[in-house]
C-alpha cells in the first residue's frame, strides 16, 4: 500500500508539472514580431446578425476592452494593431477611432473585403510589436461613394472627416462621454455644429445617397431636426422627429413630403437611424429594419448641413433643436442596400443587440498559450504571490485526490476480502479454530480443498479479518502447546485466552492504523486549502490597492482586475477543500463499517475460543455420609 500511494503521488504530481510547463500548440503565426493576437469572427448566421444578401467592402467595428484585448501589450496609441485575413496574407485597412489604455477601451475600425450571408467570416487581431510603425489608413477603410464620417472622439475640438474628403465639422459640438461608441456628441435643443459645402458632399437632383447615425433623445416631444440641408423654402432634406416618431422629410421644388408615421423611437436609447434615396423613394431605416418608405427622390443640394437642428440660412438661429446624443454620423453617395444597413446597424450595436463581432481565443506568440473571456483577464492580472499560492494549491488538490483515490480502493479491496473470509470461517471452521490457518493465501486454498479461486485468494490477502483470523489461530496453537497437561491436549488456560484476546487487539489497532493512514492529508487539503487561498486574496488585494496608489489611477477598469484575480486564490483554495471534505465523510462512513467488522469478529472469535478450548474443571468426589 504505502509503495502503491507514493507511486501515484509521484505519476500526479508529474503530470500536474507537464501541464503546468508543456506550452499549448498554436497555429501559423502571420509575423512573429507580434507577440499577441486574436481571432475575430464576423457572424452572419441567425445568432448573429442575420443577412440574406452578400455585403462587399463593409467596414466593421471592433470593440476592445480589458475582457478582450491587454493594453499594456499594445503601444500606447494602438499603432501596432493589423488585422490580418484567416489564411494570413492580407492585411486588411483599418484606423483607430478612439484608444484609451487609461479607461481600458478602444474602438478600431477595419474594412472587410466581402461579407457572406449566412456564414461566419474569421480574421486575426495582432498586436503586441512595440517598434511596429503606424500603417493606419481611415481612407482606405471606406469605399469611395463614402462622402463623410465622423466619429466625435476629438472631445471639444471640430469632427475629424475619417472618409479622407476633408469634410471637417466648422465647429466643435458638446461632448458626450460614455456614449454607445465611445465619445460623441451632446445638443441641448440650441446648439448645433455646422456640415460645411464641398465637392464631395454635392448632391444631385434624383441622386443616390445614404445618411445614417447613431442617435439617443433624451425628450419626445415636438418637432426635433436631428439632420437638415436646405437651399432656401424651396430644397431641402431633413431627419428628425415628431413627438418621439422619425421621418424623413424632402422637399422639393417646394413640393414637402414625408415618411409615413409608426411607433416612436425609445427615450433614453441608443437608435440606429438610416435614410437610403435610390433616385425614385426613399427608405427610413430604424435599427436596421425597414421603418418607412417615401416616392420621392432628392433635390439638387451643394449647401452647409447643420447637424442638432434646422437653419433657414447657414448663419440663422437653430430651430426646432434636437435634444439627446449622436455618434457615429456617415454620409455616402450611393443607395445602401437593405442587407448593408442592417449589418451596418448589427455591427455597432455593442453588447446589446445581435452579436455580429465575436472574439474567439487570444493567443501568444512567445509562450504559444491560449485563454478566452473573463478568465483570461483573470490569469493575465495574476501576481507572482498569488500563482505562488495556487501552484500549492494544485499541489495539494492532486495529493487529496490521490489519497481519496488510493484510500477508497484499499477499503473496497478489504470489505470484499472480509465478505469473502467470512463466508469461508462460517461455513469451514467447526470446533477447530485453526483450520484455516496458515502464512500463504496459496496454503489456505489448499485446506479448504482446492475451492478458491485465484481472485478470491487475492480478496482474502487484503482482507483484515483474516490477518486477525491468523493472529488468533496462531496463538491457540502457541498457547495449546505451552498449556498442554496429562488430562487434555486441547485445553487452554483463562490467562491463556486472555493473552489470545490481548494480541487480536493490538493486532486490530494495527489494522486500524492502516485504514486511517494519509487521511491526515485530506484534513490538511480541508482546513488548510480555504485559509491559504484567503491568504494569497489578501496579498492580492493589498498589492492592488498598492499599485493604483503609486499610480494615481483610480478607476473600476485599474481595480477590478487585480480584485477578480486575488479572489482567485481563494476560489482555487475553496476547490481544494470542497471534493476533499466529500471524499473524507466518504471515506470516513466506509472506514466505520470495517472498524465494526473487526471489532465483532475479534469479539465472536474470542467467544468460540473460550467455548472450544477452556479447560473443564475436574469433578471432586462427594464424601460419603458416615
Amino acid at each position: 500500500m504505502k509503495r502503491t500511494t507514493r507511486s501515484w503521488l509521484k505519476t500526479a504530481l508529474l503530470g500536474l508539472l507537464a501541464c503546468l510547463c508543456v506550452p499549448g500548440v498554436a497555429n501559423a503565426w502571420w509575423d512573429k514580431q507580434w507577440t499577441q493576437r486574436e481571432k475575430l469572427i464576423v457572424d452572419t448566421t441567425s445568432a448573429g446578425v442575420a443577412i440574406a444578401e452578400p455585403v462587399k467592402g463593409a467596414p466593421i467595428l471592433v470593440r476592445l476592452h480589458v475582457g478582450n484585448f491587454q493594453f499594456d501589450q499594445a503601444k500606447p496609441d494602438g499603432s501596432d494593431i493589423r488585422f490580418v485575413t484567416e489564411d494570413e496574407k492580407t492585411i486588411l485597412p483599418h484606423h483607430v477611432a478612439q484608444f484609451d489604455p487609461a479607461l481600458g477601451e478602444a474602438f478600431v475600425w477595419v474594412r472587410v473585403p466581402e461579407i457572406k450571408p449566412g456564414a461566419k467570416t474569421n480574421l486575426w487581431l495582432y498586436y503586441g510589436n512595440q517598434t511596429a510603425p503606424s500603417v493606419e489608413n481611415s481612407k482606405g477603410t471606406y469605399d469611395g461613394d463614402t462622402a463623410l464620417v465622423w466619429h466625435f472622439g476629438e472631445r471639444g475640438q471640430p469632427a475629424r472627416d475619417f472618409s479622407g474628403n476633408e469634410n471637417n465639422a466648422a465647429n466643435p459640438g458638446i461632448p458626450a462621454e460614455g456614449t454607445l461608441i465611445g465619445t460623441g456628441v451632446r445638443f441641448d435643443g440650441k446648439s448645433a455644429v455646422t456640415v460645411p459645402a464641398g465637392p464631395s458632399l454635392a448632391w444631385q437632383a434624383k441622386g443616390a445617397l445614404t445618411w445614417s447615425a447613431w442617435v439617443k433623445p433624451t425628450a419626445a416631444s415636438g418637432r426635433a431636426i436631428i439632420f437638415s440641408r436646405r437651399d432656401g423654402a424651396q430644397n431641402a432634406f431633413m431627419v428628425g422627429t415628431n413627438e418621439g416618431v422619425p421621418f424623413v422629410e424632402i422637399t422639393n421644388a417646394g413640393s414637402v413630403s414625408q415618411t409615413p408615421a409608426a411607433a416612436p423611437l425609445t427615450v433614453n436609447a441608443w437608435h440606429h437611424l438610416a435614410a437610403v434615396a435610390d433616385g425614385s423613394h426613399v427608405t427610413l431605416y430604424v435599427d436596421g429594419e425597414s421603418y418607412g418608405a417615401l416616392d420621392a427622390s432628392i433635390p439638387a443640394l451643394n449647401s452647409p448641413a447643420t447637424l442638432g437642428g434646422d437653419r433657414a440660412t447657414p448663419d440663422a438661429e437653430v430651430t426646432n433643436g434636437f435634444t439627446g446624443e449622436v455618434v457615429e454620423f456617415q454620409i455616402a453617395h450611393a443607395a445602401r442596400p437593405a442587407g448593408f444597413i442592417k449589418f451596418l446597424a448589427g455591427t455597432q450595436a455593442g453588447e446589446s443587440g445581435a452579436r455580429a463581432v465575436t472574439f474567439g481565443a487570444d493567443e501568444h506568440g512567445k509562450s504559444g498559450g491560449k485563454h478566452t473571456g473573463y478568465f483570461a483577464v483573470i490569469i493575465q492580472s495574476l501576481t507572482v504571490d498569488g500563482w505562488v499560492v495556487i501552484c500549492i494549491l494544485a499541489a495539494m488538490s492532486v495529493v487529496s485526490l490521490s489519497v481519496m483515490v488510493m484510500k477508497n480502493r484499499y477499503i473496497t479491496g478489504a470489505l470484499k476480502g472480509n465478505e469473502c473470509f467470512l463466508r469461508l470461517f462460517e461455513e469451514r471452521v467447526a470446533d477447530d479454530l485453526t483450520v484455516l490457518e496458515s502464512a500463504e493465501t496459496q496454503h489456505l486454498s489448499s485446506s479448504v480443498g482446492g475451492e478458491l479461486s485465484e481472485e478470491e485468494e487475492k480478496a482474502v490477502s487484503l482482507s483484515p479479518l483474516y490477518r486477525l483470523y491468523h493472529i488468533g489461530a496462531r496463538e491457540i496453537r502457541k498457547r495449546i502447546t505451552e498449556d498442554r497437561d496429562a488430562h487434555s491436549k486441547r485445553s487452554l488456560s483463562g490467562a491463556s485466552i486472555r493473552a489470545i484476546n490481548v494480541s487480536m487487539d493490538a493486532g486490530r489497532a494495527r489494522e486500524l492504523q492502516k485504514l486511517q493512514k494519509q487521511m491526515v492529508l485530506l484534513t490538511i487539503a480541508i482546513s488548510g486549502g480555504p485559509f491559504l487561498g484567503l491568504l494569497g486574496t489578501v496579498v492580492g488585494v493589498m498589492i492592488t490597492f498598492a499599485a493604483v496608489a503609486q499610480a494615481g489611477d483610480v478607476n473600476v477598469n485599474a481595480i477590478a482586475p487585480g480584485i477578480a484575480a486575488a479572489l482567485l486564490a481563494t476560489v482555487a483554495g475553496l476547490a481544494v477543500a470542497i471534493p476533499a471534505l466529500f471524499g473524507y465523510n466518504y471515506l470516513l462512513s466506509r472506514l466505520k463499517e470495517v472498524t465494526v467488522d473487526m471489532q465483532v469478529f475479534v469479539d465472536e472469535f474470542i467467544a468460540k475460543v473460550t467455548e472450544f478450548y477452556s479447560k473443564r474443571r475436574e469433578k471432586v468426589p462427594v464424601p460419603a455420609e458416615i
